[in-house]
């Protein structure tokens, strides 16, 4: 960020006067622009014993399996955005929608919020975002081929939890590691 979107001045990186965080902020109208992480909101789509998974057709992390989810859309509550990403990535509907993890990726300012949600009928096929989608069975979900670390979490927290998935919600973090692809 380089120029203030109310004034348009070039604006700074500093203190702020009662603020306990650095901010981008400019010295000339005084606006602070407050960057605030993203919620990407998904789902865990389920029927019977098996779970709704998507191969993903763009990046990052092409080719790799995912739960359907991304970015809140403004204007939306979290568990609208859940199913508008299940229809978007598998043009499957869902319903009976309940937060089941949280999941903060401090270091790039992300938060997954995953609701788990059944799956209202067997019509899913590929969205635009994704190759393929597929329905799995705990001992046959590809697990080395998880495309991000939210949701392998997620789909561990489930399987732990599947006797009684609506007991407590999962809360997890992830700090990256140099060398850590799955991060995000």
């Amino acid at each position: 960020m380089n120029f203030c979107s109310h004034c348009g001045h070039k604006i700074t990186f500093g203190e702020v006067p009662d603020d306990e965080h650095q901010r981008h902020h400019c010295e000339d109208c005084g606006k602070i622009h407050y960057q605030n992480p993203r919620i990407i909101v998904g789902a865990i789509p389920r029927m019977d014993d098996k779970i709704l998974l998507c191969k993903r057709a763009i990046k990052p992390r092409y080719g790799l399996w995912t739960l359907p989810g991304g970015f809140m859309e403004i204007g939306e509550k979290v568990e609208e955005g859940a199913a508008r990403e299940t229809r978007e990535e598998a043009n499957a509907t869902i319903e009976n929608l309940r937060l089941f993890s949280i999941y903060s990726l401090p270091e790039i300012g992300q938060v997954y919020m995953m609701f788990l949600a059944d799956l209202m009928n067997m019509s899913f096929s590929a969205g635009r975002e994704s190759l393929e989608v597929k329905l799995f069975r705990e001992e046959e979900i590809p697990w080395n081929e998880i495309a991000f670390s939210a949701i392998h979490f997620t789909l561990k927290k489930y399987f732990e939890n599947r006797s009684n998935p609506d007991a407590e919600i999962h809360t997890g973090f992830h700090i990256k590691s140099p060398d850590d692809p799955k991060y995000g």
